[in-house]
């Protein structure tokens, strides 16, 4: 088995069509049908039934997909060994998480492994999923809840054929997020200030409130906590993002008990040795 074939497979799997594989991978779709069609003539098996709604895996083609990335992780090893260049661990995450979260992992993670060059990408929930799944990102950040990834609300990327939970994604919560309903102390209490809809507090505030509740949608968190700032409304909105302005008692909380939402690492399943520092780093205590 060639390797490009190998890569061009999983990305394939993890996107579920050819142009989401091509679009990952920077080449032409053609190339990557090229790949996947060579090895299931190397392979003698049909690794993917084409059908109108992408490629989705046949039972040989997930036997492989729990091996593949395996091999790829164990070739970069060797060739790391060979060269002498320094492992890149790919991170994705939330922006806002990004911003508040990351930057203790990367300490940690320098500490522990000062060999490895970490790459941290901002990317929406969709494009983390996917580049988990199709092999461009090691790991990703997220905001969930629940016992399964998508929990809050979300879709998560899937053979068509396997259900509403993609198979090959394994998870584990590393802390908590908590939320806080908050306004001016002077302010108006309505309508309830909302992020865009997708968006993870957005999803805890659908959660969270009935939909008599009036709301008004805004661009992003951040215009949401400003507009609280100036009195406009009240907006339910992630602790850390609190923390001056309770501080200094431009919002204060409204009494509202909001459930706490799972800070998830998600991960493509069977990659846990390659990913073994990234999994210590991120679920180590903060400050440790």
């Amino acid at each position: 088995m060639d390797l490009r074939q190998l890569r061009g497979f999983v990305a394939v799997a993890g996107t579920g069509t050819v142009t989401g594989a091509a679009n990952s991978l920077g080449l032409a779709p053609a190339s990557v049908s090229e790949q996947v069609r060579r090895l299931e003539q190397s392979l003698g098996v049909a690794l993917f039934e084409r059908t109108p709604q992408g490629m989705r895996l046949t039972e040989q083609g997930s036997t492989l997909l729990a091996r593949a990335q395996g091999l790829l992780d164990h070739a970069d090893e060797v060739r790391r060994a060979v060269t002498g260049q320094r492992r890149k661990v790919r991170i994705g995450a939330l922006e806002m998480l990004a911003a508040a979260r990351m930057p203790a992992v990367i300490r940690r993670l320098s500490e522990r492994r000062p060999d490895l060059d970490v790459d941290v990408r901002s990317h929406t929930r969709q494009s983390l999923l996917a580049g988990v799944a199709g092999g461009e990102l090691d790991a990703a950040l997220l905001l969930d809840t629940g016992l399964r990834i998508g929990g809050l609300g979300f879709t998560v990327p899937h053979d068509p054929g396997s259900g509403p939970v993609a198979p090959d994604l394994d998870f584990l919560d590393v802390g908590e997020v908590g939320l806080a309903l908050v306004a001016a102390p002077d302010g108006d209490r309505e309508p309830l200030l909302v992020s865009p809809p997708g968006c993870s507090i957005r999803l805890a505030a659908d959660r969270a409130f009935g939909p008599e509740v009036p709301r008004r949608e805004l661009t992003s968190i951040a215009t949401a906590r400003e507009w609280a700032r100036q009195g406009l409304g009240s907006a339910l909105l992630p602790d850390f993002a609190l923390e001056p302005d309770l501080a200094s008692g431009a919002l204060v909380r409204l009494g509202f008990e909001a459930p706490a939402l799972a800070l998830r690492l998600v991960w493509l399943r069977g990659r846990e040795p390659a990913l073994r520092d990234v999994l210590y780093a991120m679920s180590a205590p903060t400050g440790a």
